[in-house]
């Protein structure tokens, strides 16, 4: 075999079997960054979240973690300030919405989804942030305001 025949030959190797492979690897790490990505974003919602419930603590005056029981009276500053904060809150589910919720998740975004909806739910067990949507969903996204309101209507039941 002369060079000519073993370099052409080493190049259809090369065509066969190297091709596919770089194609294989390049789509496999690309699917690594996107993971990696949405798991760098689901992380710095979960902070946003971690500093809303700082937020919520340094107001412990408005009762927020309660989960039904007596209503509490609150003055008209405690009223602005709850509706201030969830106000807040509505801001971080609406950006958790866009950024992480799909029609069709996979698997893994589906978990990371399952969580924010969690936390939907829990609030909207709270009788007064039930009765704020109303003016908290003004001006939101349509679909974000229908899926609220979906999860509103299943929370009644």
């Amino acid at each position: 075999m002369t060079l000519l025949e073993t370099t052409e030959m080493l190049s259809y190797l090369v065509t066969i079997v190297g091709l596919p492979l770089a194609i294989v690897t390049y789509v496999l790490e690309q699917r690594k960054e996107r993971q990696n990505e949405e798991e760098e974003i689901f992380q710095r919602l979960s902070d946003e979240y971690r500093e809303f419930l700082k937020l919520v603590l340094d107001n412990s005056d408005l009762h927020l973690l309660r989960r039904e029981g007596r209503q509490v009276q609150l003055t008209d500053d405690q009223a602005e300030r709850r509706q201030a904060i969830f106000g807040i809150l509505i801001s971080l589910f609406e950006r958790a919405y866009l950024l992480v919720y799909e029609e069709r998740m996979s698997r893994h975004t589906r978990r990371m989804w399952q969580s924010w909806e969690d936390y939907i739910r829990e609030w909207l067990r709270r009788a007064e942030f039930r009765e704020a949507l109303p003016i908290l969903l003004d001006g939101e996204d349509p679909e974000f305001t229908s899926y609220i309101r979906q999860l509103e209507t299943i929370q009644a039941r």
